[in-house]
């Protein structure tokens, strides 16, 4: 969670690093409307949890952010709330990504398009995701259940239970290898 502004410049730092293959040139990241939506995400986040105003919505600059998120979002196909993910936070294409704001989503994240992390049916819990977790497009992970570190969730993968590890595929979801995603995913460890 960013709580100063320190915190606010690594969780950026941290999710360039892990967005991209290889350091970008300004222009590449100014064009870049996912890396534009990060950033207002991160901002939201700094501002939301800086806030000293009696309600969030009174401080302008997280309002005008706010909204400008929003606009990101429709515009990307993104529903994601303020202080899901850790640092790390990497999204690969445009495309339907909806996320729980109740959810919590550990650090070095990569998730693709067409993915849904929600409540169950009767809207009882919300997944917690561990630290290096690759989440294949389409996938869909719902319910008060808990996924391990490492762990890899193929493509269209439906998950409504706990897994500890391995690599994760189907419908319903189950364990199809031990392999786990340090070859998939590029982590923040500097």
């Amino acid at each position: 969670m960013i709580r100063n502004r320190s915190d606010y410049k690594y969780y950026l730092n941290a999710d360039a690093h892990c967005l991209y293959t290889k350091k970008p040139s300004f222009l590449v990241k100014a064009k870049d409307d996912i890396w534009r939506y990060e950033r207002v995400l991160r901002k939201c986040e700094y501002l939301l949890n800086t806030n000293k105003f009696p309600h969030p919505l009174m401080n302008p600059l997280y309002f005008y952010n706010k909204i400008k998120l929003r606009k990101l979002g429709y515009k990307l196909g993104f529903s994601i709330s303020e202080n899901t993910f850790e640092e790390g936070l990497s999204i690969v294409h445009y495309g339907s990504i909806i996320v729980n704001p109740n959810a919590k989503i550990g650090k070095n994240c990569r998730i693709h398009s067409g993915v849904n992390i929600g409540s169950g049916a009767r809207g009882e819990g919300v997944p917690t995701i561990g630290n290096n977790v690759y989440i294949g497009p389409g996938a869909k992970i719902f319910g008060n259940i808990i996924i391990g570190d490492d762990i890899v969730i193929g493509a269209n993968a439906v998950v409504n239970k706990s897994f500890i590890g391995g690599t994760i595929a189907g419908v319903p979801a189950h364990k199809v290898s031990e392999s786990t995603s340090d070859d998939i995913i590029k982590r923040n460890e500097w």
